[in-house]
């Protein structure tokens, strides 16, 4: 059957519900059957929009659970790391500089709270994706508020996930230069076409994201997905090994930029020390003018939501509970993998330590061996990381321009090619990029993780099952609130920033 191949099609989880009453357009009901005898009902809206749901019969007349045209073939474990993946992002190389602003008890309360609340967040999207049998994060918006909701929805991500995916590739493009100057001991004054980032990271997009980006199914990233993961974990090993390295106060290297004073022998300096007062204990809890600027970044640290639904398509034996397992191990293993890296980051440099964390290592030794590997190992996670994002703006975009439509391998490449490169003009020719999506990300995040899943959720979820008074329905709304002062106060800080110059952008994943 053609709708077999759709990524657009909407499947029914088969509660036995009255369809006709979830909709929020009327609808009619045409009964087909294929050669199979797999019965089809279609649903076609006043508005053109077409939904097929699939009804399996099994022994006993009922209608088992289903979230997909097709099986689902991506083992729990390789969901886990996909969705590990879309959580990690570079903002893991801030978190330390994050506690130094927060002290480690409150930057520990924060973290955990955050944690809590985006498993709640998942637990509302899954549960609304329970009753109507959506398997798009758009076609939640649609169901619960007709074409406004998707296309709301539908812009959320698009930002968002090009916000991160430019973010990323923005980090090839000013360390991968570097990472290549130290180990072939260039001088940074030379032209080599090689170091020019500019030319690295459409090298890097077309050689390794694009065939990623092009793969048909998420559950074919489980595997770099899974090496990216361990490129973080390296990352995690060589900061808790650096902290029993490197003394308090440390030593600063003092290095002339010629290249006659490349060699390590006769560049280094150990009679300067770092700042006029050195602080070599941990404050449990610190309150001062970046304190504010740490709550947004923390707040978006475990941005995931896009991919969710994705990921709960293509995992075998989908159900709720199971997906759900899969979103908390995920969210436990970063919740746990952040914590240890602003932990051990914050302890090794204290009061030193730099927005970016790997930068101030520089600062000890340019040319250590380890930390460059380290470089090496950041710049293949967020690199293999660009796919897993891509994927839910591509079906976003799918979902706002060809909702009817079923899947073709051109358009699929099209958008994936023409999604690249617009990001990689935006990361060559924009020099305020990451500002440019601080306003984008401190406004789509806390759409897409508070927002949207409560009000999608009071929505969709029957009065006759959860009245509007009902505990869960204002659970949701005291969510849906916190998302919208999290908005509020994101959008403030980047504007004070801004207007004063001083502090540092919040709005990053």
């Amino acid at each position: 059957m053609e709708g077999a191949e759709s990524e657009m099609n909407i499947l029914s989880n088969g509660k036995g519900h009255d369809h006709g009453e979830d909709m929020c357009v009327p609808v009619k009901m045409i009964s087909e059957e294929d050669q199979n005898g797999t019965q089809t009902i279609r649903f076609d809206s006043e508005g053109g929009h077409l939904e097929s749901e699939t009804f399996l019969p099994n022994g006993d007349g009922k209608t088992p659970e289903r979230f997909t045209d097709f099986e689902g073939k991506t083992s729990f474990g390789m969901s886990v790391f996909n969705l590990g993946n879309a959580i990690m992002g570079s903002g893991i190389l801030g978190l330390a500089y994050a506690m130094a602003n927060t002290g480690v008890l409150l930057f520990l309360f924060l973290l955990t709270a955050v944690a809590v609340l985006s498993s709640y967040s998942i637990h509302l999207l899954l549960k609304s994706s329970g009753i109507v049998g959506i398997r798009a994060y758009e076609q939640l918006g649609y169901r619960a508020f007709g074409t406004p909701g998707k296309m709301a929805a539908g812009i959320a991500i698009t930002l968002q996930n090009i916000g991160a995916m430019s973010s990323y590739l923005y980090i090839v493009k000013s360390e991968l230069p570097l990472v290549i100057q130290a180990f072939l001991k260039i001088d940074p004054t030379s032209d080599l076409w090689y170091i020019n980032g500019n030319y690295l990271v459409m090298i890097v997009s077309v050689s390794i994201i694009l065939p990623l980006a092009l793969m048909k199914q998420l559950g074919y990233l489980g595997y770099t997905s899974g090496f990216s993961l361990s490129c973080m974990v390296f990352f995690l090993t060589a900061v808790i090994y650096k902290k029993f390295q490197i003394p308090c106060p440390f030593e600063e290297f003092m290095a002339n930029t010629t290249s006659e004073h490349l060699n390590i022998s006769n560049s280094v300096s150990h009679d300067f020390h770092i700042g006029a007062v050195v602080e070599c204990a941990p404050r449990m809890m610190t309150i001062n003018s970046q304190t504010a600027y740490t709550i947004p970044i923390l707040a978006f640290a475990f941005v995931c939501h896009p991919e969710v639904l994705p990921i709960y398509t293509e995992l075998r034996n989908p159900t709720k509970k199971r997906m759900q397992q899969v979103s908390n191990i995920s969210i436990l293993v970063m919740y746990t993998m952040y914590f240890l890296a602003a932990l051990f980051g914050y302890l090794t440099f204290y009061g030193n330590v730099e927005p970016e964390l790997l930068h101030t290592y520089s600062r000890i030794d340019p040319y250590d061996t380890l930390i460059l590997c380290v470089r090496v190992a950041v710049l293949t996670a967020v690199t293999l990381t660009v796919p897993i994002v891509l994927f839910p703006v591509r079906r976003a975009i799918q979902q706002m321009l060809f909702p009817t439509k079923a899947f073709n391998w051109l358009r699929h490449t099209a958008i994936a090619m023409v999604l690249l490169t617009v990001i990689n003009l935006l990361v060559i020719f924009a020099p305020n990029i990451l500002d440019i999506f601080g306003i984008i990300g401190a406004t789509s995040a806390p759409c897409l993780i508070f927002i949207f899943p409560a009000i999608f959720y009071i929505r969709i979820v029957p009065t006759d099952q959860e009245p509007m008074n009902s505990r869960p329905k204002i659970q949701a709304a005291c969510f849906a609130a916190l998302g919208v002062s999290f908005m509020i106060m994101s959008m403030s800080f980047i504007i004070h920033d801004w207007t004063t110059g001083a502090g540092h952008s919040a709005g990053g994943h």
